[in-house]
């Protein structure tokens, strides 16, 4: 029994010590593993450059042809990739006061002529949110060694805004022409001096397309007046999930039969940014929206393409990435026939108290600008949720859109005072009645109260000639919970918006839809 205890505690005491030692050794590979990430670049940026990528600006080499020693494409690639970072780095430090990344792109002398103003900044409260949205870089001179690089950087397009205390002092876009130079230091290329050349205010230009535009408060379309009567559109089984797994061109086909057949002549759908790709947008998404944009065109549908359903972030360091989203997108599709315009984002202002209203308000002047770079022959608008919001950036937009879930009763007024102070075409982008009455909703509307409501808005329609396209086609059976959250009774009122119920029957509603 004696021998038996001795074997147990010298077992207990070797795996004890075993345990210590594993313990022991694994600290010491901890130790070892932070002071090696210490010096990684990417970990002191608290940014993986290498495998995100976290900005992006539109970026134009207008020359690159070097006299003495031809530069090498990776050479480059490698200049731009460093010269882009030491741009976002010091966007960063002047947002949060951190300025561990700048020592990495810029050399000693230039980091300290970067560092004092933030400093200054800090002591004073001041925080600036900015980014540049284009670069248009040419090469002036590469050494022979391969060490020393100058570029011309020309109209630098930037956008800032100045916070003191969180209170927004000052909103600005410049277009500036920078000179800069670079070393080759530790394998990285190190901004030695950055000198702004000028700089002016961004003239806001804006012009109406050529496939569709605007005269006074009238669409055309190929030069025809052209009125709105639509539909908000997803397919029946698919909702909210368009261009998922699921995607099938001849359901889209038949029911663009069924809406044409209907007298209804434009269809909006929506692209969700991260099933899309974000800033690198997937091209089997974009396959599938050529598909439908074709069967509309061969419908002779018009279609309005809602771009940033789904977003809500809006931060100034992350616009470039939804540039690129956009870009790729309205390039891609730019001269397609189906097309009549792009609606920017789904009721931004459902996000002015969550993001801040001078946040959303700034990403989608911005956002409007850059679709119409990419794309001069098409209408830009915004898809605001009330009567309220519409005016707002109503400079900026081609025709503006408003959905409208109010009162029937109230929506005559309402809308008379909204159109006094617009002087472009308006367009009732949402609007319909849910037939949801049922155990969530003992005291919803019938199908019959559906169908006295839309006729009564035919009615108004008509009479004041109104671009409009209602919600939806279809009664859906699953109402995903992203779209309204995850209490029943709103799901289940979200179902029964269609005019066509989930069994494919015709609902009464019917009758009031198109002539």
């Amino acid at each position: 029994m004696k021998t038996w205890n001795k074997n147990i505690y010298r077992s207990v005491i070797l795996v004890s010590f075993l345990g210590i030692i594993i313990l022991i050794l694994f600290g010491i590979s901890q130790v070892l593993s932070y002071l090696n990430t210490g010096a990684n670049r990417s970990s002191m940026l608290h940014v993986n450059f290498e495998n995100s990528q976290v900005y992006l600006p539109k970026v134009s080499w207008i020359d690159t042809i070097n006299l003495g020693r031809p530069i090498e494409k990776q050479t480059l690639y490698d200049i731009q990739k460093d010269y882009l970072n030491a741009w976002y780095v010091g966007q960063v430090a002047n947002q949060t006061y951190d300025t561990v990344g700048i020592s990495d792109y810029y050399t000693a002398k230039t980091r300290k002529r970067i560092i004092e103003p933030i400093h200054n900044n800090k002591a004073n409260a001041v925080r600036v949110h900015s980014t540049t949205i284009a670069h248009n870089l040419s090469l002036d001179f590469y050494s022979a060694d391969g060490q020393l690089a100058v570029l011309t950087d020309k109209n630098v397009k930037q956008y800032q805004r100045v916070y003191k205390e969180n209170q927004l002092l000052l909103e600005t876009e410049i277009i500036s022409d920078y000179k800069v130079l670079l070393l080759l230091e530790d394998g990285f290329w190190r901004i030695r001096h950055l000198i702004k050349e000028e700089a002016q205010p961004i003239k806001d230009i804006f012009c109406t397309g050529h496939l569709t535009m605007v005269e006074g408060d009238k669409i055309y379309v190929d030069h025809r007046e052209f009125q709105i009567k639509g539909i908000n559109y997803y397919p029946q089984k698919t909702p909210w999930d368009m261009f998922g797994n699921d995607f099938d061109p001849n359901v889209i086909q038949q029911d663009f039969d069924s809406i044409k057949a209907m007298g209804l002549n434009t269809v909006r759908i929506f692209l969700q940014y991260e099933d899309f790709g974000k800033a690198a947008v997937k091209e089997e998404k974009l396959q599938k929206l050529q598909q439908v944009l074709d069967k509309a065109e061969n419908k002779g549908i018009k279609v309005i393409i809602t771009l940033f359903d789904f977003y809500g972030d809006y931060l100034v360091l992350d616009w470039t990435l939804t540039h690129r989203h956009a870009e790729q997108i309205v390039s891609t599709f730019k001269n397609h026939k189906a097309i009549l315009a792009w609606d920017i984002k789904n009721e931004p202002n459902l996000d002015f108290k969550s993001r801040g209203k001078e946040n959303v308000v700034a990403w989608l002047r911005e956002m409007t600008k850059q679709i119409k770079q990419y794309d001069p022959n098409h209408l830009v608008t915004i898809g605001w949720s009330d009567i309220a919001s519409a005016n707002i950036l109503q400079d900026e937009v081609d025709f503006v859109s408003f959905h409208y879930y109010q009162d029937i009763d109230d929506f005559e007024e309402l809308y008379a005072a909204m159109s006094a102070k617009i002087d472009k075409p308006i367009v009732l982008q949402e609007f319909g009645l849910s037939s949801s009455r049922g155990f969530w909703n003992p005291f919803g509307a019938s199908e019959k109260k559906q169908a006295e409501y839309y006729e009564q808005f035919r009615e108004i329609t008509q009479k004041q000639n109104i671009h409009y396209l209602f919600w939806t086609l279809y009664d859906f059976e699953t109402i995903p919970t992203d779209v309204v959250g995850s209490l029943p009774w709103r799901k289940h009122k979200q179902k029964y918006f269609g005019v066509i119920d989930s069994e494919g029957n015709k609902k009464k509603v019917l009758e009031f839809i198109g002539d």
